[in-house]
């Protein structure tokens, strides 16, 4: 199979790796580079193409795809009830001002 031919993979597979290459695109990455990220993911989360054999299934990897959310949440717990108070007290002033910039 030479490179790059993606008849190993399931429909799923495929699906998978079509969907996070336009979220990729969406978010300004190039389309090869996009492709290539997508692939990768895909690649990470199932261990790549289907395998033929009894007993080959395994579980999939969900980490790739919850990897995410976990900075934000963690910054946000380590800061103090006043810390985040300010910040947010910051951030209503900000769009405040933006806004009577624009009207």
């Amino acid at each position: 199979m030479p490179q790059g031919d993606k008849s190993a993979y399931t429909d799923k597979q495929k699906r998978q790796a079509e969907h996070i290459e336009e979220s990729y695109e969406d978010r300004g990455v190039s389309n090869d580079e996009a492709e290539r990220r997508a692939w990768a993911t895909v690649n990470k989360t199932s261990g790549g193409g289907k395998k033929s054999g009894s007993g080959r299934g395994h579980d999939e990897n969900k980490e790739p795809a919850q990897k995410g959310g976990k900075k934000g949440g963690a910054a946000s717990a380590s800061r103090t009830p006043e810390e985040r108070s300010a910040s947010a007290k910051k951030a209503a002033a900000t769009r405040k001002r933006n806004a009577a910039s624009k009207a």
